[in-house]
C-alpha cells in the first residue's frame, strides 16, 4: 500500500445534470467519518425538502476499504451505485457525493437513471479540488526534560508534523509522520532513551 491517497479540498464540487424534466443537482464534500456524512445528508434533506431523491455515496479512509452507496427509494443500484463508481473512477477517499433528483414526471427507466446519476457525480467531481495527503502515523514519546534538545533535533532531522506537546518534569510529544518513516522516527527516539 502506498502512503499517498486523494482526497478533495473543503470546497463543495457542484455538479448538474438533467433529463426529461428530471433535474440532478450533485456535491462533492470532504469529510472526516461517517458522523460528518450523517450530517450533511441530513441537511441535504433538509434544504431539498421538495426534492424526490436524495441519494448519495461515500468512501471513507485511506485505504478506500469504508464505502456506502444509497439509493434512496430510486430502483436497485440505480443511483447510489453509479456514484461510488465515479468517486471509485476517480480513486478518491474522504468524499460523500450527494445527488438530489426532482422528478420531472417522466420515468427515465434504469439505464436513464444509471447515466444521469453517473453524469451529475461526474460533474460534481469535475468542480472540486483533489488533493494528494499522505497516511500517517501518530507516535507519542515521553522524556525526561533534560533530554528536550536531543528530541528537537530528531524533530529538526525527521521533520515530522508535531501534534502536541507537553512540557513538565515528563515531557511528552505526539508526533505525526509519513507512515514509511514512522519505523526510522520510533528508532531514533528509542536510542535517545539509551543516549540519557
Amino acid at each position: 500500500m502506498t502512503d499517498e491517497y486523494k482526497t478533495i479540498t473543503d470546497h463543495i464540487g457542484e455538479g448538474f445534470y438533467s433529463e426529461k424534466r428530471s433535474k440532478f443537482l450533485a456535491f462533492a464534500h470532504h469529510v472526516n467519518d461517517v458522523e460528518d456524512v450523517k450530517r450533511l445528508v441530513a441537511e441535504y434533506r433538509k434544504k431539498y425538502y421538495d426534492a424526490r431523491h436524495v441519494c448519495y455515496a461515500y468512501v471513507l479512509g485511506a485505504d478506500r476499504a469504508e464505502f456506502r452507496a444509497n439509493d434512496d427509494g430510486e430502483p436497485s443500484s440505480t443511483a447510489g451505485k453509479p456514484i461510488l463508481g465515479q468517486i471509485h473512477s476517480a480513486e478518491l477517499t474522504d468524499i460523500l457525493v450527494v445527488v438530489v433528483r426532482y422528478y420531472g414526471g417522466v420515468n427515465l427507466g434504469t439505464g436513464g437513471l444509471i447515466v444521469a446519476y453517473r453524469t451529475a457525480a461526474a460533474d460534481a467531481l469535475a468542480h472540486a479540488e483533489v488533493v494528494p495527503r499522505l497516511v500517517e502515523e501518530q507516535i507519542t514519546y515521553s522524556f525526561a526534560y533534560p533530554m528536550m534538545n536531543a528530541v528537537m533535533r530528531v524533530v529538526k532531522d525527521l521533520q515530522p508534523r508535531i501534534v502536541s506537546q507537553q512540557f513538565d518534569n515528563t515531557c511528552s510529544i505526539t508526533l505525526a509522520i509519513r507512515k514509511e518513516m514512522a519505523e526510522a522516527l520510533r528508532q531514533r527516539l528509542a536510542a535517545l532513551s539509551f543516549e540519557a
